[in-house]
């Protein structure tokens, strides 16, 4: 499938991951509706792009103005989301209802109105704690918070529809995806606390933890794949870098890329918050050999490129 001259749906679409996938589509000369309604999203993330897209302030929860922006789409990128899962823990509600309920009213609208394909922005927390590493898309899925819970339910759904009513349906199983313009998670709150105080970095748990981390634009890329390729219908996904390393290991990491090597204490508090998942990496060959997947930005490179829109973003605050 070309993507060139479609009407585009991105759900989603003033957030971290949404904004560049914008972005993107613009590049690639579709026509974009971003929609989201700016309780995480920022219109600021879409400066790049918005006198190219059509906007609109919708909540997914919202069946009927959620129809009416997907008048005419034909391509529908669902990344809309509660993506916090401390959040989830406090608000089991809320989290259920945007992201199951919120996925669910995407689906039966897109069934509804004929679009042509749906790409699911999913979760490694569907797995929950690994049986085995590095983990792969065939892993058991047993979520153990309520995000990961939700995100799961919209992903049955999901194949449900294909299943059921023939609806062209991919989901992408996200990992850690960092870059500009994202203004929480682990190396934003890094950069944060270095800069307010450069000799002391307190890092939350007991540093053993390990992710696997995208750059924001290597993850844009795996969207696009999937929307492109007939091949990914009805399947699912990782998205990762294919690089795990443990939070200590990137605590002093970027200590180091900021010039603090020797200078700054690094604190590990020992406890983290319930639903954290002590080993999160994926095994990332079925999107390599299926799509033609291969992340490009390096973990150094993406830090760096981090660090030089978080300069820009904090002297400007």
């Amino acid at each position: 499938m070309k993507l060139k001259g479609k009407r585009i749906l991105v759900t989603g679409g003033a957030g971290f991951i949404g904004s560049h996938l914008v972005d993107r589509l613009v590049e690639e000369d579709a026509e974009v509706v971003a929609i989201d309604n700016l309780k995480d999203g920022d219109l600021s993330n879409l400066d790049k792009s918005k006198d190219r897209i059509e906007f609109h302030k919708v909540d997914i929860r919202d069946f009927e103005a959620l129809k009416k922006a997907m008048d005419g789409v034909e391509v529908v990128f669902h990344l809309a989301a509660n993506a916090n899962v401390p959040y989830s823990v406090e608000n089991p509600k809320y989290d259920f209802e945007t992201n199951a309920l919120g996925t669910f009213n995407v689906l039966k609208l897109s069934l509804d109105l004929d679009v042509e394909k749906v790409i699911y922005a999913s979760s490694a927390a569907v797995y929950g704690e690994p049986v085995y590493v590095p983990i792969d898309e065939r892993h058991p899925l047993n979520p153990i918070s309520p995000y990961g819970a939700s995100k799961l339910a919209g992903e049955r759904s999901g194949f449900a529809y294909y299943s059921t009513y023939g609806l062209k349906f991919v989901a992408m199983r996200i990992f850690n995806t960092y870059g500009e313009r994202q203004r929480r998670y682990v190396m934003y709150d890094f950069l944060r606390k270095l800069r307010e105080n450069p000799k002391r970095l307190e890092v939350l748990g007991t540093g053993e933890q390990v992710r696997d981390f995208c750059y924001v634009e290597d993850c844009v890329e795996a969207f696009i794949l999937a929307a492109e390729k007939n091949v990914a219908v009805g399947d699912v996904f990782n998205i990762a870098g294919g690089n795990p390393i443990s939070i200590r290991d990137l605590a002093y990491l970027m200590v180091k890329i900021l010039g603090l090597d020797g200078k700054t204490e690094v604190v590990f508090t020992g406890e983290s918050w319930k639903g954290d998942i002590v080993n999160l990496y994926a095994d990332i060959s079925k999107i390599k050999s299926k799509l033609g997947f291969e992340p490009k930005v390096g973990l150094e490179e993406g830090i760096l490129r981090l660090k030089e829109w978080f300069d820009e973003v904090y002297l400007n605050v």
